[in-house]
């Protein structure tokens, strides 16, 4: 199976989706707007990108099932798996903060092998595929060269349903305040994940995910030379719903933080 040529032609899916994402910014109403469950909205934009996707994706490769966030489809995990999220940020996208992203990784055989995210407002495309290395609008691009966690930019996503572990996150992001050069909060974990394989953060942590959240920042992030992993230093990270992810030389300090912080 050739990966890159899936990623390139799924890379003008992911424009399509884009650019009808792009085109809506500002035009969604109110009653347009649909709750699925506390602090998770959604509106006709995420699931008509999703559509948009779903029947390009599936073209590429029909033989494909999907995992998407909106279910316009029916999710079915199976030997090759689209994992889909249409608009990662839609809080943001549907309060005009430009910071929202289209995100597509393909799974084969358990493992994520092509990925990509799109962040709308920059038009910035990241990319990878297994064993092709990561890239942003044709550059390859690597994680930083940050030696320290003191002098890392870290990257989290607050809690915003699901507060069962909101005690040791905060027990997590005072040290993190403490002993990083400062903390971001962007509102895509998406987003979050290719910055740090860009190297603009050197780290990025977040408990409450779902597997298309993160699973094509996983690929991108290793392949630009960065590690993934669950908050004990685990692989439970693409369904486990915790993740760290570094630019691998701060990786060892900044899990000594969230371990015993969330697995006391």
């Amino acid at each position: 199976m050739n990966y890159q040529n899936i990623c390139r032609k799924a890379r003008k899916v992911v424009e399509e989706a884009a650019l009808f994402i792009k085109s809506e910014v500002g035009r969604v109403e109110n009653d347009q707007i649909e709750d699925k469950a506390h602090n998770s909205l959604v509106s006709y934009v995420d699931k008509h990108a999703e559509d948009i996707l779903v029947r390009g994706l599936g073209a590429i490769v029909p033989e494909a099932t999907f995992l998407t966030e909106e279910d316009t489809i029916e999710n079915k995990i199976s030997e090759l798996v689209w994992i889909i999220d249409p608009l990662d940020g839609t809080s943001n996208f549907l309060h005009q903060i430009p910071v929202f992203s289209v995100s597509v990784a393909l799974q084969h055989h358990d493992e994520i092998v092509v990925g990509l995210v799109l962040e709308v407002n920059k038009n910035e495309c990241f990319y990878a595929w297994k064993g092709g290395g990561a890239f942003l609008n044709e550059h390859p691009i690597h994680v930083s060269d940050v030696q320290t966690l003191s002098g890392a930019l870290v990257a989290t996503g607050y809690p915003s349903r699901n507060f069962d572990l909101l005690d040791p996150y905060f027990v997590a992001l005072k040290k993190l305040m403490f002993s990083t050069r400062g903390m971001r909060r962007l509102g895509s974990a998406a987003v979050d994940l290719v910055y740090v394989a860009c190297g603009r953060f050197s780290g990025y942590f977040e408990y409450g995910l779902s597997a298309w959240d993160v699973a094509a920042g996983i690929i991108i992030v290793k392949e630009a030379g960065g590690e993934v992993a669950d908050f004990k230093g685990g692989n439970n990270y693409l369904f486990g719903g915790e993740m760290v992810a570094s630019n691998g030389r701060i990786h060892k300090d900044f899990l000594a933080v969230l371990t015993p912080a969330f697995h006391a």
